[in-house]
């Protein structure tokens, strides 16, 4: 089953260049995309995701999709690679319309292509996106809400924080892979309790910690939402603990397997 995705009514390829760059903690690099044609996104909040295209190395320029719809990816397969760019699911971390800015966060890790070019970017390098909408849906019956992922899905859930009323009530599990890479300047509202767990050199699979605090831990009473993302066995280790073990209904969790440990790291 598709997850549920809340997109924008129209949607376009938005071509960018890179505006700047800050490194808020070791694991984690935030890119400054600007350009005038950021006029025709429409900025969402909470975990808007969006397909970022950024150039191979070696390539000139950015060889961006000419078509706005699904058909775009069968347009980019008919490119050699030396002419096609990368492509990847981020979030936008923040966006400033106004400024004509979205912000991208990266988890960086190893020599992956994200990573790569997120560590390498300047300004005036170029970018670009195509809004895939939300996946962030709690629906109205939800008395409080667990949120949940590794470094990966960091950036989305801060959005979400960031952008969430202030009545909500949320137990949030977020695995970074040091204690430097703890935040301890997020917003968030009152009722919301964030627990950190830092991997700090240990052999363990990412995800494990967020995984086994889960399992470990006295949840609210009341009928709750789920959130989870991040590499694949937390997102259906959640799951399937909360559905096996504390009777939650399926329709109540949304999961996401963002990369899977051996085969890709995040970023």
């Amino acid at each position: 089953m598709l997850p549920k995705t809340r997109t924008p009514e129209s949607r376009r390829m938005i071509t960018l260049e890179v505006r700047g760059t800050t490194k808020p903690t070791p694991a984690f690099s935030v890119i400054t995309l600007g350009g005038p044609e950021l006029e025709h996104l429409k900025p969402m909040g909470f975990d808007q995701t969006v397909r970022l295209f950024f150039p191979r190395e070696g390539q000139e320029g950015l060889r961006m999709p000419r078509l706005s719809s699904e058909a775009w990816m069968a347009e980019l397969l008919l490119l050699p690679k030396s002419r096609r760019p990368w492509v990847r699911n981020f979030t936008i971390r923040r966006a400033r319309p106004e400024l004509g800015e979205v912000d991208i966060e990266f988890a960086l890790h190893g020599d992956t292509p994200a990573s790569t070019w997120a560590r390498r970017a300047r300004p005036g390098d170029p970018a670009g996106i195509f809004d895939m909408g939300l996946t962030y849906l709690p629906p109205a019956h939800a008395e409080w809400q667990l949120l949940a992922g590794d470094e990966s899905a960091v950036p989305a859930i801060l959005a979400i924080l960031e952008h969430a009323p202030a009545s909500l009530v949320a137990e949030v599990f977020l695995e970074v892979p040091g204690a430097d890479d703890i935040r301890t300047d997020i917003a968030a509202p009152d009722g919301v309790r964030v627990r950190w767990l830092a991997r700090d050199g240990a052999d363990t699979l990412p995800g494990s910690l967020a995984l086994d605090a889960i399992k470990e831990s006295a949840l609210r009473p009341g009928r709750f939402y789920t959130w989870v993302a991040g590499e694949a066995a937390l997102a259906t280790g959640v799951r399937r603990h909360l559905v096996r073990d504390r009777g939650v209904p399926k329709s109540d969790i949304a999961f996401f397997g963002y990369w899977r440990h051996g085969r890709s790291s995040p970023g």
